[in-house]
């Protein structure tokens, strides 16, 4: 962080909780930057660079993250078929589903 945004912080990281809130309520969903950026309310490459440093992941990666514990929970936890959890869960093909 810029010593610039260490002012603001807490209202930018209150910004992003809200975005990663969002990924939490709604993994199956499509989430690119451009739209986690709408809600937080501040440009894609500011996003991006804040996510990261605030969280230790990018944003991307923890929206995989996510998907991947709900399809484990799921597979573990119900008797859906594969394809059943790889759709529930965001995926948009098996093969995409099997290889992550």
């Amino acid at each position: 962080m810029a010593n610039g945004d260490a002012a603001r912080w807490p209202a930018l990281l209150r910004r992003l909780l809200r975005a990663k809130d969002r990924i939490d309520a709604g993994s199956h969903e499509p989430w690119p930057v451009r739209r986690l950026a709408d809600v937080s309310g501040v440009s894609q490459a500011h996003f991006a660079r804040s996510f990261k440093a605030a969280f230790g992941l990018p944003p991307h990666r923890y929206l995989l993250t996510r998907r991947i514990e709900r399809a484990k929970a799921l597979l573990r936890d119900t008797d859906l078929s594969v394809i059943d959890i790889a759709f529930q869960t965001g995926w948009q093909s098996l093969g995409t589903f099997g290889r992550i």
